[in-house]
């Protein structure tokens, strides 16, 4: 997604594109299976807000991928364990306590530091943080409600839903400003449609099999691959700033998945 950002193509057309590439991948797999029913929801306005925030979330992504480093863009979003434990106790009840409350406010913390805001050398700039931020918003309000969602959707389903919501916006905002694709873009959009379709399914069988909490942890492998494909295609390291920052914010996430693990 980054390097398909890095082209001339405006946000919306990505998404339109991804979410055509999203569906057909999905179709195919149903079809190979024999299962086309799977693809139809059962709630279509529950899924229509659901869809809403992973439209949304999808948007900023790209936007937030143009203007900071890839694994700044992982450290940023990986407040969303926090933000999802805490969405999870107000809305599915499950519980926080003191020492979640604490890991919360330390995620926090890393993230200031990892953006390190009085520094004089950046990764990113504001509009890339506020992209980033509402990125968090959106993945954690998604992820509680998938998990409410899973217990009456199938997960093709709504990765289904999610991919027609996608190209429907996409496709209307390209009817007023439309950017030409070459070979190299257009394989770039399908590799991120099949990706995304095979990444979303898993995630939500995840969802429908564990807590919402637990599931986020596994997340964090992606500041390890983030930080290797930033280093090996562009030559970015991280600062010290980051490496400290994200430190501290997967160390208050893993603890909050152990203090998770141990209350079930």
């Amino acid at each position: 997604m980054k390097i398909v950002g890095r082209s001339a193509l405006p946000a919306y057309e990505i998404i339109g594109f991804l979410g055509v590439f999203v569906c057909a991948f999905l179709a195919l797999y149903a079809k190979v299976r024999n299962e086309l029913a799977v693809l139809w929801p059962t709630q279509p306005k529950r899924q229509l807000v659901r869809s809403c925030l992973d439209l949304t979330n999808n948007l900023c992504v790209v936007v937030a991928l143009r203007h900071v480093s890839l694994t700044l863009f992982y450290i940023l979003v990986f407040l969303s364990p926090m933000c999802i434990t805490f969405l999870a106790a107000v809305f599915l009840r499950e519980k926080i306590g003191i020492r979640k409350g604490l890991a919360i406010a330390a995620g926090f913390t890393g993230v200031v530091i990892a953006v390190n805001p009085f520094g004089t050398s950046r990764q990113g700039d504001w509009i890339g943080f506020v992209a980033c931020m509402v990125c968090v918003v959106c993945f954690s309000v998604n992820m509680v409600w998938s998990r409410v969602l899973t217990r009456t959707e199938t997960p093709e389903s709504l990765v289904f839903f999610s991919g027609m919501l996608m190209t429907v916006a996409g496709g209307v905002a390209m009817m007023w400003h439309f950017v030409a694709l070459n070979w190299m873009v257009l394989g770039g959009l399908a590799a991120m449609g099949g990706l995304c379709s095979a990444g979303a399914i898993c995630f939500f069988v995840a969802v429908k099999h564990t807590s919402a909490s637990t599931v986020s942890q596994y997340h964090y492998t992606q500041l390890v691959t983030g930080a290797l494909v930033t280093f090996l295609v562009w030559r970015e390291l991280p600062t010290v700033w980051m490496v400290m920052g994200g430190v501290l914010i997967v160390a208050a996430g893993l603890y909050i998945a152990v203090l998770t693990k141990r209350a079930v």
